[in-house]
């Protein structure tokens, strides 16, 4: 399970629960099976489920805009039923990727020339469209690795994760 977070200004999580727990995605802290606190979905044969957020603030000023983006996984909404280190690295996957549409998001944004008359519009669909890659490649990680249970797939993407946040690491600093 991948939620975005598919508003624009003012920064706001849709459908979050006031007591749900955030975790912003960092590359010196790993998720640990004790982040997961949901409850399992009863009518998944899924493993485990990730929940994150992929979100962006931004306000526009005389000279122009300033933006913040957010990378997030849900404690409260992310949950295990085979908690065991590889579904954990599978799962650290999903994350990972959601940090990499962040950078993505973040290049995009950075390199918007901005257009009083359409920037609502603009940002909107730069949002959209990042977000909408985000999601076709989450699927695409769990369709290639069939949701972990292909290891060799799986080892693959994992060495493709990491190059793509290496490639795009000078859009950490969101």
């Amino acid at each position: 399970m991948y939620w975005l977070l598919a508003t624009l200004v003012p920064y706001l999580c849709v459908g979050q629960d006031s007591n749900e727990e955030l975790i912003d995605w960092n590359k010196s802290r790993y998720l640990s099976w004790s982040d997961y606190k949901g409850s399992p979905n009863p009518n998944s044969d899924a493993a485990a489920a990730t929940t994150t957020y992929l979100g962006i603030e931004y306000n526009v000023g005389q000279n122009g805009f300033t933006y913040k983006i957010q990378c997030k996984f849900s404690k409260t909404k992310s949950w295990g039923k085979s908690k065991t280190d590889y579904i954990l690295q599978h799962e650290q996957g999903h994350f990972d990727i959601a940090e990499i549409f962040a950078r993505k998001l973040n290049k995009k944004m950075s390199q918007y020339e901005f257009k009083q008359s359409s920037y609502r519009k603009d940002l909107k669909e730069i949002y959209d469209e990042v977000t909408n890659e985000k999601e076709e490649t989450q699927n695409k990680y769990d369709r290639e690795t069939d949701h972990s249970r292909k290891k060799e797939q799986q080892g693959e993407w994992i060495k493709k994760i990491e190059k793509m946040l290496e490639e795009l690491k000078e859009y950490a600093g969101y």
